[in-house]
């Protein structure tokens, strides 16, 4: 039956590197022999999914459709064989996207029970924003996602936290010194600092900034959370930021002063998505239940 699994993974892998040499390096074949893979496939199906070039081979339109069906077919494969063993996700390799705003406070200590509980477990982590994620889950390039629900419609989706949004002020603002919390009325006339207009955060941070009279700097847009928060201790703006990583930074110490934003709308919703299929992948409940376990062990802690 053509085309034949192991040249679903040599289409997949050119999609991937974008070049057919670092493809066939990739999975230990000749290029010449991966060429002509390649081009059988093709012919099967009746259809060019590369324009090969100088600058490497690009992807066409059906191309896109035809990997994208190739790697589901590849995960189903997974699926199937790590239900055999009876492990589920946990018996293979499993590439998770997520938020840059959620990763790196969140997945430590993911990381370190998944490696404790299920030490042949192999995870993949790619840090992105909140378009690539959904690009990336929807073409099969990623197999899970940790991102906010609205942004990903159609995808299944299992609730993990729902986190408070802070701001974080210089030591010498006049909040500082003045204010144990504040409240949406406070931001009027204020410099609001956020991620670039990418990330779901961006948003709600717009959101607040109209409903409570302050602006959106158009000066500075953060491709990181350490990045605004730096920023407001300088005196630039108001920096708004998640409570899992307000909760991080107030243990670590910080060069800036943390107040909760008391208002229905300062919150974000965070989740993991996965494909719409008929059945969630074997053992994504288990992985959600860590996540959110380890989530609200951050959230539940004290800020300073």
């Amino acid at each position: 039956m053509r085309p034949t699994l192991r040249q679903l993974e040599y289409i997949v892998a050119i999609a991937d590197t974008g070049q057919v040499g670092m493809a066939a390096s990739k999975l230990n074949v000749s290029q010449p022999s991966l060429s002509a893979q390649l081009a059988e496939v093709e012919e099967d199906l009746g259809a060019t999914l590369f324009q090969r070039g100088r600058a490497g081979s690009k992807i066409t339109p059906v191309g896109e459709e035809v990997v994208r069906r190739a790697r589901q077919i590849l995960h189903e494969l997974q699926d199937l064989r790590a239900a055999a063993q009876g492990g589920g996700i946990f018996q293979g390799r499993l590439r998770l996207g997520v938020l840059h705003s959620v990763g790196p406070y969140l997945l430590p200590g993911v990381v370190q029970r998944l490696h404790k509980e299920h030490p042949s477990f192999r995870l993949i982590v790619r840090e992105e924003s909140t378009l690539d994620l959904d690009e990336g889950l929807r073409s099969g390039r990623l197999d899970m996602i940790i991102s906010t629900p609205e942004d990903h419609p159609g995808a299944r989706i299992d609730p993990l936290f729902t986190e408070k949004l802070w701001a974080a002020v210089a030591l010498d603002h006049p909040f500082a010194q003045s204010k144990p919390k504040l409240k949406l009325a406070d931001l009027s006339g204020q410099t609001l600092l956020t991620l670039g207009p990418g990330h779901r955060l961006s948003h709600v941070v717009a959101g607040l900034a109209a409903s409570g009279g302050g602006r959106v700097s158009d000066e500075f847009e953060g491709t990181s959370l350490d990045a605004i928060r730096l920023m407001a201790a300088a005196g630039a703006g108001i920096a708004i930021l998640p409570s899992i990583y307000a909760a991080t930074e107030a243990r670590r110490g910080t060069d800036v002063r943390l107040y909760p934003l008391d208002d229905p709308l300062a919150r974000r919703e965070v989740a993991l998505i996965q494909p719409q299929l008929p059945q969630p992948r074997p053992g994504s409940d288990v992985l959600a239940d860590i996540l959110q376990s380890e989530a609200q062990k951050i959230i539940n802690q004290k800020h300073g």
